[in-house]
């Protein structure tokens, strides 16, 4: 069993890389994860809870902080900024931590770092908030609605401001909620090596719990379980890891045998695969990526799953390959975006991206559109999809596309999964031929995808 000090101080380096270095929080876990790979299951779950957790309820555990330390947050030193909210996270949601150990520990690691001097100041801050952490004061639902938001579930002003402007209150905080609820993860069984039932029989023998999609008959949702690559059939590529709302694109496409598809941001390749699988060994699909790190990640799932009819190939997006145009039946374009709406899986993204940086996804995601259209056949697809649920870098760069190309959208009902089609109300849009899957209104990631028809 590894000192729970131990952990606290790779807790402790991983907020570092994320809060002062801007690395990716489920990357750096990930490395630590590795590094470490002696450690149980329990002490990888500890060490896991608490940083995700930190990190994803961040603006909370500084707004308590502020109330009861006569240095305000932006003020400390990082290290104990850290080490003060790692604390508070472990007094206020941990609670197999006693409210004692989450301060002692504290103090040992704060003197560990070299700030002797400061062990008591931190000590009593903790000591303080400890005894007071049930009669916090939160701001008011009623007449500080904003602010409630922003602290009660730990998401920027700007992007708050920005999802009320589009979507109800009440909206607004059920995707919020989502965001900060634990989920299963979701798996997509490989028809072409297993049936669903035999992978889940699988699965179920190894102890992991496991519950059928909500939407796509393909697809598992999956708990109680350590690491994905240590599960039945993962190395024998009898799934993959993805979304519901991301197999939905492959429905979308309406994919047919011996379709040539191009999927131009493939990496880490759930959707080329995905459309693989339904060619059933026909066809091709070009699956194409930036760089060649996120080519071999493509590749390492294409051999993992043994299709032989996908293409990895290292492309730039923005660069258009002549020998392509015009070529392809389907070109799925899931393009670089905000990804606001896989926050609850990727809980760093929120205090990344800025409206500037997000202004600048949807200039990218036309440019791309431009070059990319020019792959599609005349009567083609093109599936257009981002995870992000913003008009900005959805609806209104459809509505831009179809208007300067000559391309129209088409309804998805006779394309999507048939139980999807019948929970859809009179509200769908799916006859429209788009559809924006709002997290805490459809059981899945924030998505949104588009089928685009060329005349």
């Amino acid at each position: 069993m590894t000192k729970g000090m131990d952990l606290r101080e790779l807790a402790l380096a991983i907020m570092m890389e994320v809060t002062q270095n801007g690395e990716f929080s489920n990357k750096v876990l990930n490395q630590t994860l590795s590094k470490y790979q002696y450690l149980s299951k329990q002490d990888r779950a500890f060490l896991s809870r608490l940083t995700e957790g930190t990190i994803e309820r961040m603006i909370e555990m500084d707004y308590i902080i502020n109330q009861y330390s006569s240095v305000k947050v932006n003020k400390l030193k990082p290290v104990i900024r850290n080490i003060l909210r790692l604390g508070v996270y472990q007094i206020k949601y941990m609670d197999q931590v006693p409210a004692s150990a989450a301060c002692n520990e504290s103090v040992k690691l704060a003197t560990k770092k070299g700030f002797h001097n400061l062990k008591g100041f931190v000590n009593g801050v903790l000591r303080t908030i400890s005894r007071e952490i049930e009669n916090i004061q939160y701001p008011s639902k009623v007449a500080q609605p904003i602010s409630y938001l922003n602290v009660v579930y730990s998401m920027p002003e700007w992007i708050i401001r920005n999802w009320l402007e589009e979507f109800s209150f009440d909206t607004v905080e059920k995707m919020l909620q989502v965001s900060l609820s634990e989920r299963e993860t979701t798996i997509r069984c490989n028809t072409n090596k297993t049936t669903v039932e035999e992978l889940r029989k699988g699965l179920k023998n190894q102890g992991v719990l496991v519950g059928d999609g909500a939407y796509v008959d393909e697809a598992l949702r999956i708990s109680e379980y350590d690491s994905v690559q240590r599960l039945y059939g993962f190395s024998d590529g009898l799934f993959q890891v993805q979304d519901e709302s991301s197999m939905m694109v492959a429905h979308a496409a309406g994919i047919k045998k011996n379709d040539f598809v191009i999927d131009v941001c493939a990496a880490p390749g759930g959707k080329s695969l995905h459309v693989a699988q339904m060619l059933e060994g026909t066809g091709t699909v070009i699956a194409c990526d930036l760089t060649q790190h996120k080519v071999d990640l493509i590749k390492q799932n294409v051999e993992r799953l043994g299709f032989t009819n996908v293409e990895p190939r290292v492309q730039d997006a923005l660069e258009l390959e002549e020998s392509l145009i015009g070529k392809a039946d389907v070109v799925i374009a899931d393009l670089p975006c905000s990804g606001l709406g896989v926050i609850g899986k990727k809980n760093d993204i929120k205090y990344n991206i800025t409206p500037e940086k997000q202004e600048d996804l949807a200039k990218l995601q036309r440019d791309i559109l431009h070059v990319v259209s020019k792959y599609v056949k005349q009567g083609g697809t093109l599936v257009y999809s981002t995870c992000t649920v913003n008009k900005e870098e959805n609806l209104n760069n459809v509505q831009w596309f179809i208007e300067n190309y000559d391309f129209k959208l088409e309804s998805l009902e006779e394309y999507l999964p048939e139980r999807f089609v019948k929970r859809e109300g009179k509200d769908s849009t799916i006859d429209k031929g788009y559809i924006n899957f709002i997290p805490g209104i459809y059981n899945t990631d924030g998505f949104f995808l588009a089928r685009l028809v060329k005349k």
